[in-house]
């Protein structure tokens, strides 16, 4: 009986080990799509060194630190990275936001209201989900978005599509919008009256979503809706609130594309961002 016993307690362990491997294996897929190199886990104490996602050696003398003795605390959301639970929403509900957004969409129209709209193609409103539990808000369109009249599309957009997937969700469940909705020249910082003129729009589009959680893209986003010029360095790691909506900031996918370094520190960010959807 005792020998029984102490087989069949193995082969629990084994199957729990398998069954770690396989959580294990699946969120290094989603890393790898978001471009990561490392492994972070958010809570944890860690390495001073950690290893590769790729296998190669580390930066101290190319050993791999052996792994403590126990396995430490989890965090269950980067772990599983599955999508946070949907509460229910009627039909009503849902197209009761649609409409509210599609009302803002009329009253934006072909906006004339500051001087962003002499070099603009289209107008970019926002798109996704009416009834998302996740906002992303960038700064403003880019030439890809002023030419197809859509957000976030471009080469920053793939990598913010890598930034959703990795956090278990789809484009076309979250939102996405900017602060100004015309592209400025040359892609600079829009000026302070063009976000003054634009994002009282903004505003209206959060307003009516009320999601779960708001996630600004960069500095322009954050200090607007934060109503600060902190740097965003500043503004990260922390959870503020616009209205009683949890928000989380972090860089800009297209600060990304040019500091790819900094992709680690954003991934701390978007698990914030996860664990938020799962409380």
């Amino acid at each position: 009986m005792i020998g029984a016993n102490a087989m069949t307690t193995g082969e629990r362990r084994t199957a729990d080990h398998d069954d770690i491997a396989q959580n294990l294996r699946a969120t290094l897929t989603q890393l790898r799509l978001w471009g990561l190199r490392e492994v972070i886990l958010f809570g944890s104490p860690r390495p001073d060194v950690l290893p590769s996602l790729d296998g190669e050696a580390s930066a101290s003398g190319g050993k791999t630190p052996p792994m403590p003795e126990e396995t430490p605390k989890r965090h269950d959301a980067f772990v599983e990275a599955s999508p946070p639970s949907d509460e229910p929403i009627s039909r009503d509900e849902r197209n009761r936001k649609a409409s509210l957004l599609e009302d803002i969409r009329r009253d934006l129209g072909d906006c004339r209201r500051c001087p962003l709209h002499r070099g603009r193609t289209h107008v970019v409103f926002g798109e996704g989900d009416p009834a998302a539990p996740l906002v992303f808000v960038g700064e403003g369109p880019g030439a890809d978005e002023d030419r197809l009249g859509r957000p976030f599309v471009g080469q920053a957009g793939q990598l913010l599509n890598k930034m959703i997937r990795a956090i278990g969700l789809h484009r076309e469940k979250v939102y996405i919008c900017n602060v100004v909705k015309c592209r400025p020249p040359g892609n600079r910082m829009p000026e302070p009256e063009e976000i003054r003129i634009c994002s009282p729009f903004l505003i209206r589009q959060l307003e009516a979503i009320r999601p779960r959680v708001i996630c600004t893209l960069g500095a322009c986003a954050s200090r607007t809706l934060l109503s600060t010029t902190a740097a965003i360095s500043d503004l990260r790691r922390k959870i503020h609130v616009w209205r009683g909506i949890p928000l989380v900031a972090t860089y800009h996918p297209a600060y990304l594309l040019r500091n790819s370094a900094k992709k680690a520190d954003t991934w701390k960010d978007l698990l914030e961002v996860m664990a938020l959807l799962h409380s």
